[in-house]
This record gives C-alpha cells, sequence and structure tokens, in this order.
C-alpha cells in the first residue's frame, strides 16, 4: 500500500507560480511512474505530467512549456512548478504513483488562478 502527501496548492493570480509536492510511502519498489492529474468542476480527470523513475517525462498539451515536473528518487517525492498560470489551470490536483497496474492516489490540492 503506498500512501501520498500533497501541499502546495493555494490562490494565485494569472500570471503567477506554485509548486507542488507529493511526498510518497508505503510498498514502492522497483520501476514506478510519479504523476499529476487534475479534475476542474464538471470535467474529468485529466493528466497534466509524469515522470518514471529514470526521468522520462510526459506533459498534456496544455502545459508544455509552463510546467515542469521533477523528482527525488531518495525522498520518492515528486513536484510540479507552476508558471505563467492560467485561470483555466484552476482544478484539483491529484498526485498519483503507478507501480504496474496499480494506482495510487492523494487526496487532492486545490489550485485556484483568479485575480
Amino acid at each position: 500500500q503506498v500512501q501520498l502527501v500533497e501541499s502546495g496548492g493555494g490562490l494565485v493570480q494569472p500570471g503567477g507560480s506554485l509548486r507542488l509536492s507529493c511526498a510518497a510511502s508505503g510498498r514502492i519498489f522497483g520501476f514506478y511512474v510519479m504523476g499529476w492529474y487534475r479534475q476542474a468542476p464538471g470535467k474529468e480527470r485529466e493528466l497534466v505530467a509524469n515522470i518514471g523513475k529514470f526521468g522520462l517525462t510526459n506533459y498534456a498539451d496544455f502545459v508544455k512549456g509552463r510546467f515542469t515536473i521533477s523528482r527525488e528518487n531518495a525522498k520518492t517525492t515528486v513536484y510540479l512548478q507552476m508558471n505563467s498560470l492560467k485561470p483555466e489551470d484552476t482544478a484539483v490536483y491529484y498526485c498519483n504513483v503507478r507501480i504496474g497496474t496499480s494506482n495510487s492516489w492523494g487526496q487532492g490540492t486545490q489550485v485556484t488562478v483568479s485575480s
């Protein structure tokens, strides 16, 4: 079983920045992928970005050039640096760890982009 604890959400003005963090603990071993998803009201949960154990990254088109995902393997921690935030980035952001076909989710952290 994997536990995920997220932090770093909040309210920011358009054009601003936030950094999300997610610390994982528990049965984490082998090759695993860590990532961030988001869900806006009335919409499906969608992938924002993920990163493999050896640093291979994958980004949704709507965040390319603005968001950067990174991880510290020793600490099993994943980060999401979000720059040039837009109102449409407003959502609950969820941390995810995938080990094989097993997915674990954090509780979510609210990001609100508004003036």
